[in-house]
C-alpha cells in the first residue's frame, strides 16, 4: 500500500509554488523570492518552514555543500492533481464537472483561459 503523500498547509504550499518556479534554491534564495510577494516573510520562518517540509518529505534536501540546496519532492503536476481530487472528493461530492462548472460559473476563469479550455476541448472531439 502506497502512503499518500503530505498534505501542505498554506504557507508550505507557496514555499513550494517558489521552488516550483526557481529550480532547487537554498534558503536564503527561496526567502529572498518570498520577500517579493511577503515583505513581511522574515528568513528564520523561512529556513524553518523549509526545515519542517522536509522532514514532512515535501523537499529533498542537498547536503552536500554548507548551504542546503531544497528542492521539491514531487513535480507540481503530481501534488496538484492529489491536492485537485482530495478537493473534488471533500466539496464536490467526487465530481469532476462539478468543479469545472463551479470555476467558470464563479468568474475564477479569464477569457483566454476559457479560450484554452475551448481549444482542449475542441482537441478531444
Amino acid at each position: 500500500m502506497t502512503t499518500a503523500p503530505p498534505k501542505p498547509t498554506p504557507s508550505e504550499l507557496e514555499m513550494l509554488r517558489l521552488l516550483w518556479q526557481s529550480g532547487p534554491a537554498t534558503a536564503k534564495q527561496v526567502h529572498q523570492a518570498a520577500v517579493e510577494a511577503r515583505p513581511d516573510m522574515n528568513y528564520a520562518t523561512v529556513l524553518r518552514l523549509l526545515q519542517v517540509m522536509h522532514t514532512k518529505g515535501l523537499l529533498t534536501r542537498d547536503e552536500s555543500q554548507r548551504a542546503h540546496v531544497y528542492a521539491p519532492a514531487q513535480e507540481q503536476d503530481s501534488m496538484q492533481t492529489n491536492l485537485l481530487k482530495e478537493l473534488i472528493q471533500k466539496a464536490f461530492s467526487g465530481s469532476g464537472k462539478a468543479l469545472v462548472l463551479a470555476a467558470l460559473r464563479g468568474g475564477h476563469v479569464s477569457k483566454k483561459e476559457r479560450e484554452e479550455i475551448q481549444a482542449l476541448l475542441d482537441q478531444e472531439k
